[in-house]
């Protein structure tokens, strides 16, 4: 599992120490060049193909507070959400139908029995229709050990827990008292030993976070050996508490940022599977494609039911809450091939880091 020596020689050398204590100073040529490097890695590791995540976003209900998030608990302007059992099945049912080869479901975060019987209902459901040709993921926060195993019994393949950063006191000043980055990284542990596919990732841009902390960020994720990365820029949302404390940032400037965060996680960890999130589009029309380009391997189209996307705001100006997602497919394909991709349609595509040594 993982990158070879050789590899890991490189990146270290040519990625991780290349300029990454000017994080902030890199010149659009260098930038250029990196990505250009970040990108010739990845076609090299998985061709120049995308693959593609269903997102269905099915409860915007969270028992959490954190200071970043715009669903959380104490928000009061938020309409409260849950899909049904059959309305979730018939989201996944048309991602698997129109080809999408895999599914997140992912939700504010709840810990219960209730909760985690409804969510074993629906993978039973869903595995049920299509075994393992269809990759579910789970993005459903920090649970139990035992909680965890039952979901993974009922057919999950991949679970996604972003760590948010590395920075233990920088997680603390983001997070309200009783969330624990200790716990964090246990559950992500649990999670590997249970035999999940990993994913976790950070936002960039928080107040107070500095070039060492993105470079240890990278770190972690090799050093912790995940599978699949997921980052994306830090986006104030105005009903929470550390907007306040937010700088107003200069989009050119946060979007080159992440796009230096995905080239330089490509070089560490070639064969993991990197996300170009949809936060990117939020601050640059063409930011998914550019994160394409900047070495990343995957998009997450929303198919969640329209009725419910504006409900599902972790940051303001998400694109795509009232597209339908047949209109979403079509114009994601044409994105795609705009820069010279292609969607890997069909396709579980499982991340070669998460695959027995080759």
């Amino acid at each position: 599992m993982g990158v070879s020596k050789l590899q890991l020689s490189f990146a270290e050398c040519c990625g991780l120490c290349y300029n990454i204590r000017q994080m902030n100073e890199l010149p659009k040529e260098d930038l250029e060049r990196l990505m250009a490097r970040a990108y010739a890695v990845k076609t090299a590791t998985w061709g120049r193909r995308v693959a593609l995540r269903g997102l269905v976003e099915f409860s915007n209900i969270c028992t959490k507070d954190c200071l970043y998030c715009g669903i959380r608990r104490s928000n009061a302007n938020v309409t409260r959400y849950r899909m049904t059992e059959d309305e979730i099945v018939e989201a996944a049912t048309w991602a698997a139908e129109n080809r999408y080869g895999s599914v997140v479901l992912q939700s504010g975060e709840i810990s219960s029995e209730a909760n985690t019987a409804f969510v074993e209902g629906v993978l039973k459901r869903i595995h049920g229709l299509y075994g393992d040709s269809l990759g579910i993921t789970l993005s459903l926060g920090e649970q139990t050990r035992e909680t965890y195993g039952r979901w993974k019994n009922a057919g999950a393949h991949r679970y996604l827990l972003r760590i948010e950063t590395s920075n233990r006191e920088l997680y603390s000043k983001i997070h309200p008292k009783g969330h624990s980055w200790e716990r964090r990284l246990d559950c992500l542990r649990t999670l590997k030993n249970l035999g999940y596919i990993v994913g976790t990732g950070v936002m960039i841009g928080l107040p107070g976070q500095t070039e060492a902390d993105l470079e240890n960020d990278i770190r972690f994720f090799r050093d912790e050996d995940v599978d699949m990365i997921g980052m994306g820029p830090y986006l104030a949302h105005p009903d929470t508490p550390l907007a306040a404390e937010a700088p107003i940032q200069a989009k050119g400037r946060l979007l080159a940022l992440t796009l230096r965060m995905i080239a330089e996680t490509r070089l560490a960890i070639p064969d993991a599977n990197i996300a170009s999130t949809t936060a990117l589009q939020a601050i640059d029309p063409e930011g998914r494609e550019k994160g394409l380009l900047a070495g990343a391997n995957v998009i997450m189209p929303n198919v969640t039911p329209v009725k419910y996307r504006k409900s599902y705001l972790l940051y303001p100006g998400k694109p795509c809450t009232g597209e339908e997602s047949e209109l979403c497919r079509s114009c994601l394909e044409r994105r795609v091939k705009s820069v010279g991709e292609e969607i890997a349609w069909g396709e579980r595509a499982d991340p070669l880091h998460s695959l027995p040594s080759r």
